[in-house]
């Protein structure tokens, strides 16, 4: 990346799997609704602003960029890629991308962040298309003989199956499911960086669900 050094800090990257209303309870809600509305169109200017410095040549706008939005990127690429190694060369590759194609962004077209989401995946479904010898994921949990680490083993087993169901499942209802769980987004959002409509995401959605349910009640007969 000419002009810029990134340095990926992943140590602390998050990976998460994801009737009527009193009156009161309702304006709660409206008002929390109200103030995540601005607080989104507070970061999406922000972002505007940095990509703004970036296209100018600011190491440390990117620097900030890559505060914001790194650890996020770094957990949809791992969710989809299913390997850490993959997932930083992947999140390498997205802020080299936005460093050169800063200049370009034109504020107000889009959210920064749907365009960050959908470069991630369009880069880790590439990675998954790769073919490649199998090898054990670094990060799988290892034995541990102190107390209660039957019951941890267990908890751990439970995850690492969930994880492998959700690695067989079609490209799409892939993407689907990590957009919901593992970054958080509304329905609306993900369909966004999908580039599909909302029904069509759900659809998506409801379909991976269905599929990992049955491979884990399949486990379990």
């Amino acid at each position: 990346m000419q002009g810029a050094a990134v340095i990926l800090d992943l140590e602390a990257s998050p990976d998460r799997l994801i009737g009527a209303e009193p009156i009161g309870a309702a304006l709660f809600k409206t008002s929390r609704q109200d103030r995540m509305r601005s607080a989104s169109a507070a970061t999406a200017e922000e972002d505007d602003r940095l990509l703004g410095e970036i296209a100018g040549g600011s190491n440390q706008a990117l620097a900030q960029l890559m505060e914001r939005h790194l650890g996020r990127v770094f957990s949809l690429a791992l969710r989809i890629t299913g390997s850490r190694s993959d997932a930083e060369d992947a999140a390498q590759e997205v802020f080299t991308r936005v460093w050169r194609k800063a200049a370009e962004w034109t504020p107000g077209d889009a959210r920064f962040s749907t365009w960050l989401y959908r470069v991630t995946m369009n880069l880790c479904i590439d990675v998954r298309r790769r073919p490649r010898a199998e090898q054990l994921d670094p990060d799988l949990p290892i034995a541990d003989a102190g107390p209660g680490a039957e019951a941890l083993l267990i908890e751990r087993e439970q995850e690492v199956q969930v994880r492998a169901a959700m690695n067989a499942l079609p490209e799409r209802q892939r993407e689907a499911m990590s957009l919901c769980y593992t970054l958080g987004l509304s329905n609306a959002a993900a369909a966004e960086v999908m580039e599909i409509s909302l029904k069509a995401y759900e659809s998506l959605l409801v379909r991976a669900k269905r599929d990992i349910r049955a491979r884990l009640e399949g486990l379990e007969s």
